[in-house]
């Protein structure tokens, strides 16, 4: 069972969080999860030049609501000055921690020197954390991979540098870069970097299900876990985690009806956020995660993704969900 951790001021009681993506953990996803009872979520990763500037895009994915708190903003950047500007931008935003990004191993991000780039040259990923830290008055969080590549699993020695430069806690995905989401992520040897540090480490990386959990708290020693695709399509997993950790107890998914519910209020979130246009074109991936392996999910997913009023949307959504739901009633 694991303990509370303490990020600063900021007592997490379950460490079980909800990892940042791009694209996903905005904030009608975000409100979503923690509505089922998640220890912590974060932003989805936050350009800190774009926030700066703040564009209207990146205002709405740093925008978040009361029943967050306390919710964690993620950033990343290359130079020390402006992710400095951008922490102090996101706290007096509401941010009640700032995570750093030096994980994300996307091309664009790393070309330009940020995310998991900043692994080869810990001279200037030191120089970003000490310019976070001393820029803001709210607990700074360090998010990394075990290194840029096989031959470069730094991660231990970073742990090591972000500890001394004040960061509170560390999350480590189990991959380096150069794999990006290939292959399996290297439990093991995220408790190197838990040897490392004193600070609260929590472990990310393939937390799919139930026996993930008990394989990677033990392989890791983490004090805590981070969950990322595992939520695809299945907001609910974050509290199923939670309450598997606590009690050994491993819920079932919600039913056919109770998962139509959430789905509708996740569109409705959506659409309140976004406006009609933006919405229904986002919310198609998660409509493919939630039908996913369901009867008939393929034609009703060709079906949505062709649909531009949300009325016909919330329409093909029943039309599809109540006969499985009568099934399964009837079962």
């Amino acid at each position: 069972m694991l303990k509370p951790i303490n990020i600063g001021p900021i007592t997490i009681e379950e460490p079980v969080l909800l990892a940042p993506m791009s694209g996903v953990t905005d904030m009608p996803f975000r409100r979503l999860v923690k509505g089922f009872g998640a220890g912590l979520v974060i932003s989805e990763m936050i350009a800190s030049e774009a926030m700066i500037r703040a564009t209207k895009q990146v205002m709405k994915m740093s925008s978040n609501c009361a029943e967050e708190f306390p919710m964690a903003v993620q950033i990343a950047g290359c130079e020390p000055s402006v992710m400095a500007k951008a922490a102090q931008l996101n706290v007096d935003r509401g941010a009640a921690i700032i995570d750093i990004n030096m994980g994300c191993p996307v091309k664009k991000v790393v070309n330009g020197d940020a995310g998991s780039a900043l692994m080869k040259n810990l001279d200037h990923a030191e120089a970003i954390i000490d310019a976070v830290v001393k820029a803001v008055d709210v607990p700074v969080t360090l998010k990394m991979r075990t290194g840029w590549d096989d031959n470069h699993r730094n991660a231990p020695e970073l742990a090591k540098i972000a500890e001394d430069a004040g960061i509170q806690m560390l999350t480590v995905h189990g991959r380096t870069r150069n794999q990006m989401y290939k292959g399996h992520s290297d439990w093991a040897f995220i408790k190197e970097v838990k040897k490392a540090t004193n600070l609260p480490l929590i472990a990310n990386g393939d937390i799919n299900n139930f026996d993930d959990i008990d394989e990677v708290l033990k392989l890791s020693g983490a004090d805590g876990i981070m969950i990322g695709r595992g939520c695809y399509g299945r907001p609910w997993f974050v509290a199923q985690a939670m309450h598997y950790i606590k009690t050994g107890e491993r819920l079932a998914d919600p039913s056919l009806q109770q998962q139509l519910e959430t789905i509708h209020s996740h569109y409705d979130l959506m659409l309140e956020h976004y406006g009609e246009e933006i919405a229904v074109k986002m919310a198609r991936k998660h409509f493919g995660w939630y039908s996913k392996g369901l009867a008939g999910s393929a034609e009703f997913r060709q079906r949505v993704n062709h649909m531009l009023d949300p009325n016909d949307v919330k329409k093909a959504l029943d039309e599809f969900y109540t006969p499985l739901v009568n099934q399964t009633e009837a079962a």
